[in-house]
């Protein structure tokens, strides 16, 4: 993968954040033992691997089965997991058009899943395959989107982030409030 240099505009655009990691708004929930607040969470994302069994599924069908899969954590949102390309079942991939951009991770590739039995999933994971030098690690990697796909991190469901757009995986282990809820367009 070879990397993308950041604009001058885009840089100028990060440092317009208010809530970077370093201390939670007054409206963070509490964190208990064994959990993680999304408001310690860095701004700009912080890389974090995980070697807990992650894997993706519609059905019976397994799309992509890992331990070697990398979190992005930051600030106001869950994390989002990205999966090595060697551990997805690349014969259910199909590229699509279309893309967005992401401030820190670059512009995103997004891809549709098509199941042995003929079943498209259509825009349920993206990757970035040019990213920016700080996110280099997971080029190439995949996330999805758990509002359509069965995701689970050692056994246990992801719920989807709100509000559509965003990816992030939701469990147990993290709380919030997260980015995507009502009234969060700026955080």
């Amino acid at each position: 993968m070879k990397a993308r240099q950041v604009p001058d505009w885009l840089l100028s655009a990060r440092s317009g954040w208010t809530w970077t990691g370093e201390q939670r708004p007054p409206w963070a929930e509490e964190t208990k033992p064994g959990q993680e607040s999304v408001w310690d969470y860095p701004r700009p994302p912080r890389l974090a691997p995980d070697t807990r069994r992650v894997i993706v599924r519609d059905g019976d069908c397994v799309i992509a089965d890992t331990s070697r899969a990398v979190r992005v954590l930051e600030t106001a949102s869950p994390p989002t997991v990205y999966i090595p390309r060697e551990d997805i079942d690349e014969d259910m991939l199909r590229p699509e058009a279309g893309s967005s951009l992401c401030e820190w991770k670059g512009p995103a590739t997004y891809w549709t899943i098509e199941l042995p039995n003929g079943t498209r999933h259509e825009q349920v994971g993206w990757s970035y395959e040019q990213p920016f030098p700080e996110f280099e690690t997971i080029g190439g990697y995949l996330s999805f989107y758990p509002a359509r796909l069965e995701c689970t991190i050692d056994g246990e469901r992801v719920s989807p982030q709100p509000g559509g757009f965003y990816g992030g995986w939701i469990t147990s282990e993290v709380i919030g409030p997260v980015k995507g809820t009502a009234g969060s367009t700026g955080w």
